[in-house]
């Protein structure tokens, strides 16, 4: 009977391992021009081993509809990396294993924070750490190939934190959909997605960063939600205070929060482009010195 069963599982492995194969081998071959693989190939078994049989305590939070979760394995980088490194994948599974660097990473909740979404919030220069170094990994994205690279994806829950509060992102699955409430308008009017739709999402992101809010919010008088742009727009428009999140550096926060609504115009030619938003975010840190 044990056989039996043994053998079912690797008869469903190899199923897994053919179907998910060759999507993946047809998309590795015409990206790398069928030269190399840099994309270490783990067994089920592998797998099950690393994680104790899944445990959840090795796994990284659902991060694609395409994917089932990142699995952590422990190996330390020497060297600074802006994005969560990928270092190999399991297609002996029904939805494909991604196997990620474990660096005591933790990402961040809906409120720009980690651990549980009703818990305090993180300290107002690690906010900041965390926009520079977010805003660095997308300047780098858009200006390092000879192609710009669009994430996307730019969201709290795609930014992860080691240790030492170093911010990586993460999750380049997204090739068409943008998450919901990050979404800038141009994109959503035309279907055109640019580098500025990166800058929109990035401006949403410090949003949640100053105010320690969801990108969207329940309007209190409904199921229906607003977005976090939307709320203060609507706080301007009235003459309200924009009530920030954690401790408070108000001279700070407030140019950081003209910066974050420049970032989210509504037509492209009027937001910066993510390069002079990384210098900008920088100055203001080092200003605060």
């Amino acid at each position: 009977m044990k056989c039996w069963r043994r053998k079912k599982e690797k008869d469903k492995a190899r199923k897994c391992f053919l179907e998910n194969g060759s999507m993946f081998l047809e998309q590795l071959i015409a990206d790398c021009n069928g030269i190399s693989n840099p994309i270490r190939m783990f067994s089920s078994d592998q797998i099950s081993k690393a994680t104790n049989q899944f445990d959840p305590m090795c796994s990284l939070p659902h991060i694609s509809p395409y994917f089932t979760c990142g699995w952590r394995r422990r190996e330390s980088l020497q060297r600074y990396c802006l994005f969560l490194k990928l270092i190999g994948s399991c297609l002996e599974f029904p939805l494909p294993v991604l196997v990620y660097e474990d660096l005591e990473y933790r990402a961040l909740n809906i409120r720009g924070s980690v651990g549980s979404e009703d818990g305090p919030l993180l300290p107002w220069n690690v906010h900041l750490k965390i926009a520079k170094e977010v805003a660095t990994a997308i300047t780098y994205l858009h200006t390092a190939f000879p192609r710009i690279i669009l994430h996307r994806d730019i969201k709290a829950a795609n930014v992860f934190l080691d240790k030492n509060w170093k911010a990586s992102l993460t999750d380049f699955s997204s090739a068409v959909t943008l998450p919901e409430g990050y979404v800038d308008s141009y994109y959503l009017a035309t279907g055109i997605v640019t580098e500025y739709s990166d800058v929109f999402s990035f401006g949403i992101l410090m949003l949640v960063l100053l105010l320690g809010r969801p990108q969207l919010l329940p309007d209190g008088h409904s199921d229906f939600r607003t977005s976090v742009l939307d709320y203060v727009k609507d706080l301007r428009e009235r003459g309200e205070p924009v009530e920030f999140g954690g401790d408070m550096r108000p001279g700070q926060m407030n140019m950081l929060l003209d910066l974050a609504l420049r970032y989210c115009e509504e037509r492209n030619e009027d937001r910066p482009k993510m390069i002079s938003v990384a210098k900008e975010i920088k100055l203001i840190e080092q200003a605060s010195l």
